[in-house]
């Protein structure tokens, strides 16, 4: 467990990923549910445009399926995402909470977050909406995704309240956070600082940053597990899940969580049984020489 930003919730360090939820049965579904809170995954993520709205539905089918108490659960969604565009107006963030809502059988939410930077945002219509959630006990808090430094900076000058999370995809095979980090004051390509230094910023702002897509190298080329151009990355992490007697994903999982930064890794998975074996990540505190041996196997290099 894990305190989310400064809000005094604690929280798993691992959250499952309700994206694929929609695709699942009624008996499936529950039988994740269940296995996430069996291995102590008590947060869930969704967002309003998962399976057209039908993820949140299907969840909470699943919950009230299995009987489980609002109490029992963290439950995170996102908004601003509409078909050929982005929207943080103040009335489609308002009127997505309500469908989320309503969709999730749920009376507020422990997060909120905007789901894609919106180039037309304006703060103050984003403030307006925040105020009028919270007042309406409708949302806890409040966080982005994908968002760098100076576009959470911007938002947070017009909030009462700090930004609690920002979602951004890491994995192995995919380390902008990492990269310009270790090559300060290097002319190498790797040096470009393409991010504002957003995860140094976010922990300068306590505010927790939650992997999305641990296993994926990029939307276009999919996952690098079993991947040919990542042969060495899986050899290591072969035999690292070999020494710890864990799976392949959970090696995966305890190298994010092993960064200082204490990352709340949100994984995907429907499948009970490697859902089972993700949270195994909790065993495993991986030594220094083995995370950056996993860093530099993806084909990354040190100054």
């Amino acid at each position: 467990m894990q305190e989310l930003g400064k809000t005094g919730l604690e929280v798993s360090r691992i959250a499952l990923g309700c994206m694929r939820m929609a695709s699942l049965d009624d008996k499936v579904a529950q039988a994740v549910v269940q296995t996430a809170l069996d291995q102590g995954i008590t947060f869930f993520d969704h967002a309003d445009i998962y399976g057209g709205g039908e993820s949140e539905r299907r969840f909470a089918a699943a919950v009230k399926g299995l009987g489980i108490g609002r109490e029992h659960l963290m439950l995170q969604s996102k908004c601003g995402i509409r078909k050929g565009y982005f929207d943080f107006s103040k009335e489609h963030i308002i009127a997505s909470v309500d469908g989320i809502l309503s969709r999730l059988e749920t009376d507020y939410l422990d997060v909120l977050a905007l789901h894609r930077p919106d180039a037309l945002m304006e703060p103050e219509e984003v403030a307006e909406a925040f105020t009028y959630l919270k007042k309406a006990g409708k949302v806890r808090y409040f966080g982005v995704s994908n968002q760098n430094a100076y576009q959470i900076e911007l938002l947070q000058s017009y909030l009462a309240d700090p930004l609690v999370v920002n979602q951004l995809q890491f994995s192995p095979a995919h380390t902008p956070l990492i990269d310009a980090g270790l090559h300060v004051n290097m002319k190498e390509e790797a040096a470009t600082v393409r991010d504002g230094s957003v995860l140094d910023y976010c922990r300068l702002k306590n505010i927790t940053i939650q992997a999305w897509s641990p296993f994926l190298i990029d939307l276009q080329r999919g996952i690098f597990v079993d991947h040919p151009d990542y042969a060495l990355l899986n050899q290591t992490i072969e035999r690292l899940a070999s020494q710890y007697h864990v799976s392949r994903e959970a090696i995966i999982v305890a190298w994010i969580m092993r960064h200082p930064a204490k990352i709340q890794t949100i994984v995907g998975s429907m499948n009970p049984e490697r859902l089972a074996k993700i949270a195994e990540a909790e065993k495993v505190n991986l030594t220094r020489p083995e995370w950056y041996e996993i860093y530099t196997s993806a084909g990354n290099t040190l100054p």
